[in-house]
């Protein structure tokens, strides 16, 4: 008798008609044929979809050119489909699910045919840990069957998880004929179900990435009284041999996954990561925050990234532990055959195409690789991994920092009175555009958590729950803001980041320890220059000073910003974070 799983699938076989079914085992010899299967026969665009990279430079590692049109998340085609529109609130883009579910029926109608449906049994977390949930995606892409394996754990061991069940996470992808006017990623969180249709791109295809570990998790959490989190899960471990676990929550361009593989430039500081993208946090037994990384791998932009700023991610690229390692719309040196993006010195004597396949040299304005080039690799190839990343039970957060790109008014490093003033932190954390987002520069854009795009219910639910997660621990994580781009008068970073930036992690969880002092102000506790260590690090004392200072008089535009964006989500903002405005909004004297 056919169970419930298996019923599923053959439903969506009927409707897509794949050529053939094929149920991933998530052993290494399949990826390889997979790999196979997407240089011999499948295609993008016209052209493999995988091609052999240099092997003896980077091992493991093949290439991928995506669809010019499908380069990114598409979050204007990409719905939250909530029963009403309120709970899915003016953060999401709503459809009612029937009009959804009908919508998606039609552009679905045999979208596989002459393909392969590949069904991938994979679960978000360690299969031992009580926080871990198993889910089945279905889709027609190699690409994204390979990526899968890489950051999931993938195997046959879901399918006896599930076994009986009917209520377990479903998801259904295909790549369509990637036209734009027919792409869409919907997202029905009541049935624990992801549709998407048209796009072959991480975030849109690999659905236990944003939109499960996020969107749908999320939603779960509400229900089940856990977070789901934007946010990186790492290690401080100081001199002593004391491992200090922290999560951080930076919007995009906020330097997260140099963050969660800083090399560090104090003595005797060591960096254990356990993810760059994603925590899922529930309060132990104890009364403490826990937290897991439900992904197994890491998918990240490659422009920006090198020797210099993350020299941890190059060595965890080129780390042939784990097959494979993908790239993805990066440029491609036709004489060595290796990946090439900005940020990595130029190659003498290249013969450079870009991501598109056409040729490029540095005198042009075009950049080579795409602004959002992607790897994607396993997190087991990371020569620094925490030990603690497949503990079941997850590691106990001790501080959690949220943060934003800001030139001006925000000091480098702030810690929040209680969890609620840091809640409220969080609700009005944001970046500033630069010219290349917007045609405005200096705009701020909030992103709460920097869950904006990912929260798969009302933002102002979202708030609430953090507040009433808060009331039910003894001793709550403190929370702190960060902000590493304050600029000079010409415009340059004043705080020199990348591994310089354990100095501002000490501080951090020395406070979290009473060991280290601060400042009261009115936005929080902050750092005097003496607080830090600079040991090593030469920086005239005015511009650490600048840096750290609080300029109250500054924060009304910051405030009316503030309360613009609090208001779009009416009477289902909590009062507490109400409360917190009105406090800073006394003090600045508004």
């Amino acid at each position: 008798m056919a169970t419930p799983l298996e019923k599923w699938v053959e439903q969506q076989a009927q409707l897509t008609k794949p050529d053939d079914i094929y149920w991933c085992n998530g052993s290494e010899e399949e990826a390889h044929r997979i790999i196979e299967r997407g240089i011999s026969k499948e295609k993008i665009n016209g052209a493999p979809v995988f091609s052999k990279l240099n092997q003896s430079a980077w091992p493991n590692a093949y290439y991928h050119r995506s669809h010019p049109t499908d380069v990114a998340r598409t979050e204007h085609l990409t719905y939250v489909c909530h029963a009403d529109k309120e709970t899915a609130g003016p953060n999401n883009n709503w459809m009612a699910p029937a009009e959804a579910m009908e919508k998606m029926r039609k552009l679905s109608d045999g979208c596989m045919r002459g393909r392969t449906m590949y069904v991938l049994p994979y679960m978000m977390g360690h299969p031992d840990s009580p926080y871990a949930k198993p889910c089945i995606q279905l889709t027609d892409s190699a690409y994204v069957a390979a990526s899968m394996r890489i950051m999931t754990r993938l195997g046959n061991a879901v399918i006896d998880k599930i076994g009986a069940r009917e209520n377990f996470v479903k998801g259904l992808h295909s790549i369509g004929d990637l036209n734009p006017e027919r792409r869409l990623i919907m997202h029905f969180p009541d049935e624990k179900f992801v549709w998407s249709i048209g796009s072959g791109y991480g975030g849109n295809a690999l659905l236990g990435k944003k939109c499960f570990s996020l969107r749908i998790a999320s939603w779960q959490g509400y229900q089940e009284g856990w977070l789901a989190e934007h946010m990186v899960v790492m290690g401080i471990e100081d001199p002593e041999g004391k491992v200090t676990y922290i999560a951080a929550a930076l919007p995009s361009a906020c330097g997260k996954t140099n963050l969660a593989m800083l090399q560090s430039a104090l003595p005797g500081y060591k960096i254990w990561p356990l993810g760059d993208d994603i925590a899922w946090m529930n309060v132990g037994s104890d009364g403490r925050l826990y937290a897991i990384n439900p992904e197994a791998g890491f998918f990240g932009v490659a422009p920006g990234t090198s020797m210099k700023t993350n020299p941890n991610m190059i060595r965890t690229l080129k780390n042939d532990k784990f097959f494979p390692t993908l790239f993805t719309n990066t440029a491609l040196n036709k004489i060595t055959n290796e990946p090439w993006w900005e940020g990595l010195d130029y190659p003498e004597g290249a013969d450079m195409e870009d991501w598109q396949g056409k040729t490029w040299n540095p005198s042009m304005s075009a950049k080579a690789a795409h602004p959002n080039a992607r790897f994607t690799t396993s997190i087991y190839n990371c020569p620094i991994l925490s030990k603690e990343y497949d503990n079941p039970g997850g590691v106990p957060i001790s501080a959690i920092i949220v943060g934003g790109r800001r030139a001006h008014l925000v000091p480098l490093v702030t810690e929040a009175f209680n969890w609620q003033h840091g809640v409220f932190h969080a609700a009005r954390m944001g970046s500033e555009t630069t010219a290349a987002a917007a045609h405005q520069i200096g705009v701020v854009r909030r992103d709460p958590m920097a869950m904006l795009p990912f929260c798969g219910y009302n933002m102002g639910d979202y708030f609430r729950h953090w507040l009433s997660i808060g009331k039910k621990m003894a001793n709550p994580p403190k929370i702190f803001s960060v902000n590493w781009f304050r600029t000079d008068e010409n415009g340059s970073f004043i705080w020199p980041g990348f591994g310089d930036n354990i100095r501002i992690l000490k501080w951090i969880i020395e406070r979290t320890n009473g060991k280290a002092g601060a400042k009261k102000t009115a936005i929080g506790f902050v750092p005097a220059k003496e607080d830090l260590d600079m040991t090593g690090l030469s920086m005239e004392p005015e511009k650490l000073d600048g840096i750290l200072s609080v300029n109250i008089k500054d924060w009304k535009p910051e405030l009316e910003d503030t309360k613009k964006f609090l208001q779009q989500f009416g009477e289902r903002m909590p009062a507490e974070i109400w409360q917190e405005f009105a406090a800073l909004e006394k003090e600045i004297g508004g």
